[in-house]
């Protein structure tokens, strides 16, 4: 898992520095082609934020969009890189509402850091730490969103997990991430593409159902949008944390590396 870590963080630092320096992100991971990046966001979308922002956008969707943001919610942004989506969603929830950014990799926080300022957003906080190990108390958000980054983690049964301690009862999560066709082995997945490419790591449609289900989500539902290497998908993927469910305290999560849904 540690090795894993320390590929995908040393990526997306070059593809944070390469932003900074002004470059075009071209090389950066999970943004080689249309089927990722910035194109997937609107005009508008684009041009109402900072360039280094858009820039750095190296995601599969744009699940501010699926997660249909309200007003005044409070909404954790998985893998918050350079803060596009962070960003769009803070416009979304509102002054009234609160969006938290998380990241594990520094130089990604200081260039979303950088973007917040730029923008102005006062209702936007960046974390440092691990979507396996997420640093806000139970049932604090309303909405999690991620771009195309639980297929970077080694352990997504933690992720999962994780994801439905944080939400309020009733919450939510839109996301968009790589899944695969259920014909394809892992091998054949790994053929297709690296693991910090947002290939190799992918669950299948069936594994991501089962894996969010096993963590108590309810209204699963992943719809592809597009192929972006041969019987792998861009997907959206919604679910609901029940009104009645009561999140388990961290002694009660599955241990890192622990059997599960892993890849």
């Amino acid at each position: 898992m540690s090795d894993i870590r320390d590929a995908v963080r040393d990526r997306y630092a070059h593809a944070a520095l390469n932003v900074r320096e002004d470059a075009s992100c071209c090389d950066a991971p999970c943004g080689t082609s249309a089927t990722f990046g910035s194109t997937l966001y609107s005009e508008e979308e684009r041009s109402a934020l900072p360039e280094e922002a858009v820039l750095a956008s190296l995601g599969c969707g744009n699940p501010t969009a699926v997660a249909e943001l309200r007003q005044g919610e409070t909404v954790l942004d998985l893998g918050s890189g350079g803060g596009i989506d962070a960003l769009l969603s803070a416009r979304r929830v509102g002054p009234d509402g609160k969006v938290y950014g998380l990241d594990m990799t520094d130089e990604m926080l200081a260039l979303a850091i950088e973007n917040r300022e730029r923008e102005g957003a006062r209702n936007v906080e960046f974390l440092k730490g691990y979507i396996e190990e997420v640093p806000l108390p139970a049932s604090t958000v309303d909405v999690v969103i991620s771009n195309c980054v639980i297929n970077l983690s080694a352990d997504k049964s933690r992720v999962f997990a994780e994801m439905f301690r944080v939400l309020r009862p009733g919450g939510r999560i839109g996301i968009s991430d790589v899944v695969s066709d259920e014909a394809l082995t892992a091998e054949d997945r790994a053929a297709r593409g690296s693991y910090v490419g947002c290939i190799a790591g992918a669950l299948s449609f069936g594994e991501y159902t089962r894996g969010l289900e096993a963590a108590g989500f309810t209204d699963v539902t992943l719809t592809s949008t597009h192929e972006v290497a041969e019987g792998m998908h861009a997907a959206i993927i919604r679910a609901t944390k029940p009104s009645d469910a009561v999140a388990p305290s961290r002694r009660e999560l599955p241990l890192a590396g622990a059997a599960g849904c892993t890849c």
